[in-house]
């Protein structure tokens, strides 16, 4: 009869150190992810202010009950922002930051003068993450949903080109 060698729990040391790791690095991953928990497709822009100022970048196309990583790593800022479109069914989910975006893929610095550089001027909705390191938003078409409205064909998606754009988004409150 054939005996296999003794078993060495040495073998094991360097894939369970492997996959400890990967456990390890994959729970301790901070991100910023969106949902898309309609039937619909979707696209989504989003704007946040980093060390370096104001940025807005987009557009993330998400197919019906999906969710994307939108930016990677540990949260900066508490505050971000995001506006997306039903491509489907019409409406979107908007507030009251203006930013700068247009239609095809884009990241742009700075909010001010949309219009003077060229670009559409757009209401995002604010999310507050309370500093956390991770956030997930989920978006739906129900009226649960305050930051979506339908938009009528006689409904402009974007402000007038007249009023006057804000001296500065809305931020943390001071310490």
């Amino acid at each position: 009869m054939l005996h296999s060698p003794p078993f060495k729990s040495t073998r094991l040391l360097p894939i369970t150190a492997m996959l400890l790791l990967a456990f390890v690095s994959n729970s301790a991953r901070a991100d910023f992810h969106i949902c898309n928990n309609t039937g619909s497709r979707i696209g989504v822009s989003i704007g946040y202010k980093d060390a370096d100022g104001w940025s807005t970048e987009g557009w993330w196309n998400l197919s019906a009950r999906s969710c994307e990583t939108l930016l990677k790593g540990t949260l900066v800022a508490r505050y971000y922002y995001i506006y997306a479109i039903d491509y489907d069914r019409g409406g979107e989910w908007s507030g009251q930051a203006y930013m700068c975006t247009r239609d095809k893929e884009f990241t742009i610095r700075g909010t001010q003068d949309c219009l003077a550089r060229g670009f559409d001027r757009t209401g995002f909705f604010e999310v507050d993450t309370g500093e956390q390191r991770s956030w997930t938003v989920q978006l739906t078409e129900t009226a649960e949903d305050p930051q979506r409205r339908q938009l009528s064909p006689n409904t402009p998606q974007l402000p007038t080109p007249g009023r006057r754009e804000p001296a500065q988004l809305p931020g943390p409150p001071p310490r």
